[in-house]
């Protein structure tokens, strides 16, 4: 292999006041019931995005083995975390809402909807096509269910994981590149520009956005790119005064998505053409950088409106815990055999 490659989305982070008690609902409503770690730490890195104070932290990586990224659950030990003094709608700048996978959409609704998810919109079809709603979680964070092809496994669960994210941007033109180019998502399924009824919008008076789908190839590459599956990128520019970014006056870690992850491998490759780029690194562990039982490399940068952008390249995992085993992965590592990855669903929490 030559040059970076992008090998999905390892993860979207969620800023909650409790931990535990989000990756309860997040297992009964998104399957989200295998952690690859739990750890808890002081943030020491981070201090660029947390008003240059060290804080300390929970922080949980859980997954769904059906396919697709997880959600690191993220909680602040050292401060109480802040919810935003505004009221978010998808006029903000930052990651609005995050895109779970599912098979049957009518089930997934009525799952959710007995659970007591509030509820945004019904069931219907989006742009391209795809059945799909919004539902808010008891913490209020926006999540867009969606019927998917891509898929690793089969379980009882009704949801994957991660399929994707919808980035509030200023400007789609000046992103376009960091998101088509940069973290290679070069397939354009939509450019449109008009008033949605598929979207939670309804509080905004027939408001007009651009939305642009980006997805990325099909063929998985990294180690874990058979399980983290096929992704699409939903850019979205509102077509007036813009909104502010969902994170103003407020630090990473705090209550919200607060950032989008990816799996890459060869990460100096793409240190050195977000470089070249003019996107820099704003935050690079260098080394291995321990997260309790797995490690890795990781990095963040920035898009035009500040959204933040994290990579992961991955080190070592744990497969079972209890008998101290791991996967220690090497560079340029092609799919690992499914039985493998399979082996990570050994560590599953029932409820």
């Amino acid at each position: 292999m030559t040059g970076y490659s992008i090998n999905g989305i390892q993860q979207v982070g969620i800023g909650v006041e409790n931990a535990t008690e989000a990756w309860k609902w997040y297992r009964k409503a998104f399957g989200m019931n295998v952690p690859i770690f739990e750890d808890r730490a002081e943030a020491k890195l981070m201090t660029r995005y947390t008003s240059g104070k060290v804080h300390s932290r929970h922080a949980i990586l859980a997954m769904n083995m059906q396919g697709g990224g997880g959600f690191e659950i993220w909680q602040y030990e050292s401060k109480k975390p802040q919810k935003a003094d505004f009221e978010l709608d998808f006029r903000n700048l930052g990651i609005l809402a995050v895109k779970i996978r599912c098979r049957q959409i009518e089930d997934c609704f009525n799952h959710l909807k007995k659970i007591g998810s509030e509820i945004l919109t019904e069931p219907c079809k989006d742009p391209l096509g795809v059945s799909h709603f919004f539902i808010k979680d008891p913490f209020g964070n926006t999540f867009e269910l969606r019927e998917n092809s891509s898929w690793f496994s089969q379980s009882e669960a009704l949801t994957g994981g991660v399929c994707g994210v919808t980035i509030g941007t200023s400007s789609i033109d000046q992103s376009l590149s960091l998101y088509q180019n940069l973290l290679q998502h070069p397939h354009q399924l939509l450019d449109q520009t008009g008033s949605w009824e598929d979207l939670p919008t309804q509080k905004l008076d027939s408001a007009s956005f651009r939305r642009v789908f980006l997805q990325n190839n099909q063929s998985p590459t990294g180690a874990f790119g058979k399980l983290l599956c096929q992704n699409q990128i939903e850019l979205l520019e509102y077509q007036g005064d813009k909104g502010v970014p969902v994170f103003e006056n407020r630090d990473w870690g705090d209550l919200g998505f607060i950032h989008v992850c990816f799996d890459v491998n060869q990460m100096d490759e793409l240190k050195s053409k977000s470089q070249n780029m003019n996107m820099a690194f704003t935050v690079d562990s260098q080394n291995n950088f321990d997260m309790g039982e797995a490690a890795g490399r990781f990095s963040y940068l920035e898009d035009p409106d500040g959204t933040l952008i994290e990579f992961v390249e991955t080190y070592r995992v744990p497969i079972f815990k209890k008998l101290g085993l791991y996967f220690k992965l090497k560079e340029n590592q092609k799919p690992l055999p499914n039985i493998m990855v399979k082996a990570l669903g050994l560590n599953r929490v029932k409820d």
